[in-house]
C-alpha cells in the first residue's frame, strides 16, 4: 500500500482514485480552488455532483487549503488539472516534490512558447522532481469511475519510475501499457481534443438536415474526416519530434474514438455541425471544460511551424471554433 495524493477534483482527476484505492492505497483527493463544491459534496455526502456518481468513501477529500497536510507522506503524486491548470499546479507541487516520488499525469494539452510546442509533462517538470510520467488513452471518467474495463498508456522517460506507477495503478479493470514516447503519446493524447470535435460535426450537420440517427446518416462522411484526423495527427506528431506510429494506437485513435462518441468534445463538435454560433454552443455544454478549445488556440498559434497547408482539417476546425465560421467541410483538400 502506497500514500497517493492527487491533485485536481474534476471528473478524471476523481475518478482516477477509484481504482488506486480498490488497489489498497492510502488516497487523498486536493480540489483546486474551483473545486471548492466538488470537495464539499464529497466530505458531506461521498458524491461527486460532476460525475453524478457516490465515490468510495476511502477517498479522503481535501480543499486546496489543506494542501500540505494532504501531502504529508505522499509516495505518488497525481496530477489531474485542466491543461490551463498545469503551471498553477507547478507553483502549488513545488515545496513537496522530490526526486524519489514519482508524479502520473492525466492531463492531457501542449503549451507554445512562442518558438515551439511542449508536452505537458515537460511543463510541468521541475529542478527538484523526478520526470513526471503521463496517463493517456481512451477513458471516459464516468466510466472508470465506474470500473468498466479501461486500457491506457503510461509513458514516461524513466523506465523505474513507470514500472512503480503502473505496479501501483493497475486494478482488474485498469489496465497500463509502457511507452517510452513521450512526445508522440501526449501530442496525440491532446490532439484528439481538437479532431474529435471535428469528426463530430457531421452528426450535427446530419441532424441539421433533419436526419435521424440510424446505420444511415452521415457516417461516410465522418469516417472520411476520421481518416483525415489521423494523417494531420501523425503529421504533426513528426513535425514536433514525435513517433507516428502512437498515433494509431491508444493514446492517438483510441481515444479519438471515445471522445468523438462518448466525450465533451464530441458533443461540442455535434452542436457547431448543428449551427450553433460558438457561444450558444459553449452556454449548451454548462460548464464542461472544453480542452479542445484550449488545443486548437494554442495549434493556430504554431500553425506557421507545422507546414500548415498540410493540415486542411486543423485549419477548418480553427476558422470553426476560434473564429466562428460555418461548417463547410473542405474534402476537397484531404488526403493530398
Amino acid at each position: 500500500m502506497a500514500i497517493i495524493t492527487v491533485v485536481g477534483a474534476g471528473m478524471m482527476g476523481s475518478a482516477l482514485c477509484v481504482p488506486l484505492v480498490d488497489a489498497g492505497h492510502d488516497v487523498r483527493l486536493v480540489g483546486t480552488h474551483l473545486d471548492g463544491d466538488i470537495i464539499d459534496s464529497l466530505r458531506q455526502s461521498g458524491t461527486h455532483p460532476k460525475l453524478r456518481l457516490e465515490l468510495p468513501r476511502a477517498i479522503r477529500p481535501f480543499p486546496i487549503a489543506e494542501l500540505e497536510q494532504a501531502m504529508q507522506g505522499a509516495e505518488i503524486i497525481g496530477v489531474g488539472v485542466s491543461s490551463p491548470g498545469v503551471g498553477w499546479a507547478r507553483e502549488q507541487l513545488a515545496p513537496y516534490v522530490r526526486p524519489e516520488i514519482p508524479i502520473a499525469m492525466i492531463t492531457k494539452g501542449l503549451e507554445w512558447n512562442g518558438s515551439a510546442l511542449s508536452v505537458l509533462p515537460d511543463v510541468l517538470a521541475l529542478p527538484n522532481g523526478a520526470a513526471p510520467a503521463a496517463i493517456a488513452g481512451p477513458c471516459i471518467a464516468g466510466e472508470l469511475a465506474r470500473r468498466v474495463e479501461t486500457c491506457v498508456v503510461l509513458t514516461g522517460r524513466d523506465g523505474a519510475m513507470l514500472e512503480r506507477i503502473a505496479r501501483a495503478f493497475a486494478t482488474p479493470y485498469y489496465h497500463l501499457f509502457p511507452s517510452a514516447d513521450v512526445i508522440g503519446v501526449e501530442t496525440s493524447a491532446a490532439l484528439k481534443n481538437a479532431y474529435a470535435m471535428g469528426i463530430a460535426f457531421a452528426t450535427g450537420l446530419h441532424e441539421r438536415r433533419g436526419g435521424q440517427p440510424g446505420s444511415v446518416a452521415m457516417h461516410n462522411a465522418e469516417s472520411a474526416v476520421f481518416a483525415q484526423a489521423v494523417l494531420e495527427m501523425q503529421h504533426i506528431v513528426r513535425v514536433i519530434g514525435g513517433d507516428p506510429g502512437s498515433v494509431p494506437g491508444l493514446a492517438g485513435v483510441g481515444d479519438l474514438d471515445v471522445t468523438t462518441n462518448g466525450g465533451r468534445t464530441g458533443r461540442f463538435g455535434r452542436f457547431l455541425g448543428l449551427g450553433l454560433a460558438r457561444d450558444e454552443a459553449i452556454a449548451r455544454m454548462e460548464g464542461a471544460t472544453l480542452e479542445c478549445l484550449d488545443i486548437l488556440a494554442v495549434l493556430e498559434a504554431a500553425l506557421p511551424t507545422l507546414e500548415g497547408e498540410r493540415l486542411p482539417l486543423l485549419r477548418h476546425m480553427i476558422d470553426v471554433a476560434i473564429k466562428g465560421d460555418p461548417v463547410n467541410l473542405p474534402f476537397q483538400k484531404f488526403f493530398r
